[in-house]
């Protein structure tokens, strides 16, 4: 019997890069009134990869941005589900804040990296998103006045 060569696996996305790509995404159209899409993230490693929107909402205080999450041929339970994230104004100097939106649970014990009653959203994809938040309002292109006058909340 022939042996076949396995074939390499097809790479995918983190839950965190795909709430990354989406709260950028959000934050880009709330200082601009327009969504990038595709909504392209600088990853911990250098790798600067293009999401599609699968969801774009903005109003007047708020932004909503959804990617569609590719995990590759890795059997992750969250392949296919739209990570969504919603960017709010916030009161100048209160910086970004987490809140738990739909299926993100709750620490409810102690012994994570998070402290109990926070979103159980992981401390790397957390830093990912303020990082690329601040990059962001930083550049020369969204309105200097509009990221002055406080950072965006995450939900």
């Amino acid at each position: 019997m022939a042996r076949q060569e396995a074939s390499p696996l097809r790479r995918g996305w983190t839950t965190g890069a795909c709430a990354a790509a989406a709260a950028r995404a959000a934050f880009a159209a709330l200082l601009t009134g327009e969504f990038p899409d595709p909504v392209t993230i600088r990853l911990p490693r250098g790798q600067k990869p293009s999401f599609p929107l699968a969801l774009a909402e903005l109003d007047g205080n708020s932004a909503r941005a959804g990617i569609v999450k590719d995990a590759g041929d890795d059997p992750d339970v969250t392949h296919g589900a739209t990570i969504v994230a919603e960017v709010a104004w916030a009161a100048v100097g209160s910086g970004i804040a987490f809140a738990a939106g739909e299926g993100i649970g709750t620490v409810t014990r102690p012994g994570l990296q998070l402290a109990v009653g926070e979103p159980a959203i992981n401390p790397a994809p957390r830093a990912m998103i303020a990082e690329l938040l601040a990059d962001f309002a930083m550049s020369p292109s969204p309105s200097r006045s509009q990221a002055a006058s406080g950072w965006p909340r995450r939900r």
